[in-house]
């Protein structure tokens, strides 16, 4: 089991990683949220038959209850949200209780963005079910999506701690696998380049296999922690941390969150902001290698909602790293250094018609 300790000014927390992470929870509880009065866990509909039950069987010493919510992306929304809120208040849970999210990142944002506003704001540990929610889980960016754009209603709330129990990965299709992955994949390319040349030189699969998935994890974990401890509030680097998300979210969002997965469409958004970095600096940023290795793990190019440029355009401009509709696109200066840039609406569109080229061409190569 692996330790790494997330320091940022409001708070410090471990997460755990590693086999059987599950067992320190109760004894987690008892340290760090002393006089716990009552649990809520709150699950979907695909995790509560694997893994509810494991979860409340450590649980014995305190009083739980439980809300599950139906599983995906529109369960980030207002209406589950006032329901979260509603079923806490039934149950009484006071200012010592504790929400414990368990599943990946819609249940971890939205049992997050309930802690942080329920009484005012109640304590809450994550307990990640998803190779993805290895990133939503730590940093304390907790919210819901409107109808607008992803991830428009929200608050920093940092979680008591993280248990990452890898255990829990088995049971992930082969598209969650790919969700997560670009992630990973995403924290090389902004701040660690050996990182991504290890990624791109021993992942030649998913799932990722065993002997290496703690080590990859860890890494992943480490790299978000960091740039989280150096700007908790994303008021700089942190943003950088949306490499491939203002494309991404618009994909999402105009797909009404039903075609594709987050990860998928975040690395659709990568390829293009490496593309736009590359026009924009009139450098290459990335070889051959890489396009050739995402294909090799199952990833798309290309959506069909990229052929809609101009409704794309409108999404990304409610992108929340924007400043009065003008676009800020994070963009590579070289692989393991990223920066922020504001990109015009017409270059946007040109460079979108590039990239559908681009994509066309090399199918037919």
């Amino acid at each position: 089991m692996e330790t790494i300790d997330v320091k940022t000014v409001s708070k410090q927390y471990p997460v755990y990683v590693g086999q059987g992470t599950i067992s320190k929870l109760s004894n987690l509880i008892k340290e760090s949220v002393p006089g716990c009065s009552g649990i809520l866990i709150i699950t979907d509909s695909n995790v509560a038959p694997l893994y509810l039950q494991q979860v409340k069987g450590e649980l014995k010493d305190f009083q739980v209850n439980e809300w599950v919510i139906p599983a995906g992306e529109s369960s980030k929304s207002l209406r589950e949200y006032e329901k979260g809120i509603s079923y806490a208040l039934r149950c009484q849970l006071d200012r010592n209780a504790l929400i414990i999210a368990l599943g990946g990142g819609v249940v971890g944002d939205l049992a997050g963005f309930i802690a942080s506003t329920y009484l005012r704001g109640v304590r809450f540990i994550q307990i990640p079910t998803t190779l993805l929610a290895h990133d939503s889980s730590v940093g304390g960016k907790v919210g819901i999506n409107h109808s607008l754009g992803k991830n428009l209603i929200g608050a920093f709330h940092q979680p008591e701690a993280v248990l990452f129990d890898v255990n829990f990965l088995e049971t992930l299709p082969a598209r969650e696998w790919r969700s997560g992955f670009a992630e990973i994949v995403k924290l090389g390319l902004i701040r660690d380049a050996e990182f991504y040349e290890f990624l791109s030189s021993n992942i030649e699969s998913l799932p990722v296999k065993e002997e290496l998935l703690g080590k990859v994890i860890k890494r992943a974990i480490e790299l978000k922690a960091e740039i989280v401890g150096l700007d908790e509030r994303e008021a700089g680097i942190r943003a950088y941390l949306n490499l491939g998300h203002t494309l991404g979210h618009a994909i999402e969002a105009e797909s009404r969150y039903q075609s594709i997965s987050h990860g998928e469409a975040v690395m659709i958004g990568m390829l293009y902001a490496i593309k736009l970095s590359e026009a924009h600096m009139n450098r290459t940023i990335v070889s051959k290698h890489f396009y050739q290795w995402i294909e090799q793990l199952g990833y798309a190019k290309w959506h069909p909602t990229m052929n809609r440029s101009g409704l794309l355009l409108e999404r990304m401009k409610q992108d929340k790293k924007n400043n009065r509709q003008q676009i800020n696109m994070v963009l590579l200066k070289e692989c393991g250094e990223a920066t922020l840039e504001k990109v015009d609406d017409q270059f946007i569109l040109d460079q979108l018609s590039s990239f559908k080229a681009w994509v066309k061409a090399d199918v037919m190569t």
